[in-house]
């Protein structure tokens, strides 16, 4: 999907993913200190609101315009706008100029980013360097189990995840240091009860 797909998405009355932030971004990050955040792919900003509201500064970039226009309204509703900045932006083709400068966050999230394999390991090398000395970056993504003992993401293999491939994109970079590579359960409601979605979760530290 492009981004004028995802604008459609976006642009209708319900919320596509809800209010709260994902189950292993919470998991993984709540115990952190307070700084700042950078958020690629953010959607309609349910992370990002939630780190804002334990006093993360951060900065939430989407190539989809409508799911911009909402997160702001979103933060704004949460009491967060101050501390919640988002920008329409392509982690691939925003030039270094306009980007945030490398090394400036504590934290970085990639959720959910659906990209072929060459551009995904440009696009978590590029978070990476991101991040600040001491700073944490977590990828959080569809399984290519999801294709056979799974539910939901697209059914695309060549967009999907597995712990090893996130792994391998991040593994040369000398200053990091992969903390975990793993699959993870996610349960999903569905009219025949919960059934388990399968996601890679990967989280990385930066040396001090």
């Amino acid at each position: 999907m492009d981004a004028t797909d995802w604008d459609a998405r976006y642009g209708g009355n319900e919320l596509v993913w809800g209010l709260e932030p994902n189950r292993f971004v919470a998991a993984e990050l709540a115990d952190l200190p307070a700084g700042r955040a950078l958020d690629l792919a953010c959607g309609e900003g349910r992370n990002a609101i939630w780190l804002a509201s334990l006093g993360w500064h951060v900065t939430g970039l989407d190539f989809s315009a409508a799911a911009i226009d909402r997160a702001r309204c979103l933060a704004a509703d949460a009491g967060v706008a101050e501390r919640a900045e988002f920008l329409v932006a392509n982690v691939l083709e925003t030039a270094d100029a306009e980007a945030p400068p490398a090394g400036s966050f504590d934290a970085v999230v990639v959720a959910y980013l659906q990209l072929t394999a060459p551009a995904r390991r440009a696009a978590l090398r590029r978070a990476a360097g991101w991040l600040a000395p001491g700073g944490t970056l977590l990828v959080v993504a569809h399984d290519v189990a999801n294709l056979t003992d799974g539910i939901g993401g697209p059914r695309d293999a060549s967009v999907l995840y597995t712990p090893d491939s996130a792994a391998a994109d991040l593994a040369d970079l000398p200053e990091l240091t992969i903390e975990k590579a793993e699959r993870a359960l996610r349960p999903v409601a569905t009219p025949d009860g919960q059934v388990d979605a399968i996601d890679t979760l990967l989280r990385a530290h930066r040396a001090a």
